[in-house]
């Protein structure tokens, strides 16, 4: 079982819990660096954006203030630890190959050999207008260039030879042009880890082709297992083996000692994220509407949502809104209630050993190859599950009990990446 840590910057973590600190100080990026270490995790996930969010025009009061940048943040935490990966969220949407595929294979070499790649698209107007006067560009259009972006990268990785010689490289495409000769030498892992989220069929398909590491979000076992069967079953088209790919869905986890109590602090931990004010401004991204007026403990609105102000990320604004709906209907939820129930992402609930079982359940029966742990409270939502659930995947034999290798890829089990300069 493959297990990594994801560090969020993003409004759903609770900050009102005490023993909650700063997402912004070096601190609490070492903590849970450092706890995912001892834990014998794969890699740390550290999210981030150019931009921050907005709501309606202001930026959005709910979100964390002073988001940093996940590829300064990362050298930092390679001087704190020795084994553990590190992965940066950064989107190919606002950044050049040549620049991006130099910073990485960098840190490649400043971590000898523990750096990932977390591809992003950026799809936020206010993303894009933060960084350039034209905005967002079109969906499709982004992903074909996201496309030619990693394989660009792929290029001048594979620029200098394995015996360490220099040797130009040209890429002439649709949407890049350079040639020239790359800086930094080939990598210790020959390339960096490349992760990619999907869940879209197009998102399958670049995972597929391009990603070593696939994350996604699925409740069941059952969406778990069709979602990896077919995300295997395009690899053949691109020339690769089933073991060239690991799937690892976000999670969070909440324990207690008996599943009842862990059943009640998760009650309580969705009530924290997802605040009153939360819950109208999540439903008016759907809805495109100023919804302000609405009680968050009365009924969904009435009126239907409007396509056309929905904001991206939600798919079609009506067909979201009809599902909330009949969610609502189902089991007579409020409309904070109906957004708790429908934008939680997949949780393992209970206590460590029920925890422990369900995790292999799921790892056994080909529903994920492990999972991305998502902490709903930094900097130390990570250590409970790492002093008291670890042990118990160690001793059923489907966690390993100490690294074998040294570079990321060891941790994943991948061979070095061909040379195809």
């Amino acid at each position: 079982m493959h297990l990594a840590a994801h560090f969020p910057v993003d409004d759903m973590t609770v900050r009102d819990d005490p023993r909650s600190g700063s997402q912004i100080e070096f601190a609490s990026f070492q903590h849970l660096a450092r706890t995912a270490e001892r834990g014998l995790f794969d890699f740390l996930l550290v999210a981030g954006g150019p931009g921050p969010r907005e709501h309606d025009g202001p930026v959005h009061d709910l979100d964390v203030p002073g988001r940093p940048d996940p590829l300064t943040v990362l050298p930092a935490l390679a001087a704190v630890t020795g084994r553990l990966g590190l992965a940066a969220s950064v989107s190919a949407t606002f950044h050049e190959p040549y620049e991006l595929a130099r910073r990485f294979a960098t840190l490649d070499h400043l971590s000898a050999g523990r750096s990932a790649w977390h591809v992003v698209t950026s799809a936020d107007a206010f993303t894009g207008e933060n960084v350039r006067p034209a905005g967002r560009p079109d969906r499709a259009e982004g992903d074909a260039r996201t496309t030619e972006f990693v394989a660009t990268a792929r290029e001048l990785w594979d620029s200098w030879t394995p015996d360490g010689a220099p040797r130009p490289f040209a890429h002439h495409g649709r949407h890049f042009s350079a040639e020239g000769e790359f800086t930094v030498p080939r990598s210790p892992q020959g390339h960096p880890v490349v992760i990619r989220t999907a869940d879209g069929t197009q998102d399958r398909a670049f995972a597929a082709a391009a990603a070593d590491v696939v994350l996604t979000r699925h409740a069941t076992p059952q969406a778990g297992r069709a979602f990896c069967a077919d995300v295997r079953s395009r690899l053949a088209k691109y020339g690769r083996e089933p073991g060239e790919l690991r799937i690892m869905p976000g999670t969070g986890v909440v324990l207690g000692d008996s599943d009842a109590e862990a059943r009640e602090r998760a009650a309580a931990i969705r009530l924290q994220q997802v605040s009153p004010q939360h819950a109208i401004a999540a439903l008016e991204r759907i809805w495109g509407r100023d919804l302000s007026s609405y009680d968050p403990d009365g009924p969904l609105p009435a009126c239907d949502p409007d396509p056309a102000a929905a904001r991206a990320g939600h798919g079609d604004a009506r067909a979201v809104a009809a599902r909330w709906r009949e969610l609502s209907r189902e089991k007579g939820l409020s409309l904070r209630e109906t957004v708790i129930e429908a934008t939680g992402r997949h949780s393992f609930v209970g206590s460590p050993r029920t925890v422990a079982a369900e995790m292999t359940r799921r790892f056994a029966t080909e529903a994920a190859d492990g999972f991305l742990l998502v902490p709903h409270r930094i900097p130390g939502g990570l250590d409970e599950f790492v002093d008291r659930v670890v042990p118990l995947l160690q001793e059923r034999g489907v966690f390993r009990t100490a690294y074998t290798g040294s570079t990321l890829r060891s941790h994943l089990g991948f061979a070095a990446p061909v040379w195809k300069g």
